[in-house]
């Protein structure tokens, strides 16, 4: 298992301002609604989720228009 598969990273007027890494997706996936509540009104907040070994954007917020 590898501990810095899944990475979020939340950004903020194009700025990144917070990193993390989870081993497990659920965990990462569970992280989000976390951070969105947290940090979502920062400037153009965006937060996207990706599996380092496969190079996948799993998803991001807010979704893309």
């Amino acid at each position: 298992m590898n501990p810095d598969r899944f990475h979020l990273t939340l950004t903020s007027a194009s700025q990144v301002v917070m990193h993390g890494w989870w081993p497990v997706e659920a965990t990462a996936r569970g992280m989000l609604p976390v951070w969105v509540g947290s940090w979502g009104t920062l400037p153009d907040a965006r937060m996207t989720l990706v599996d380092e070994e496969t190079g996948t954007v799993l998803t991001e917020w807010p979704e893309p228009s």
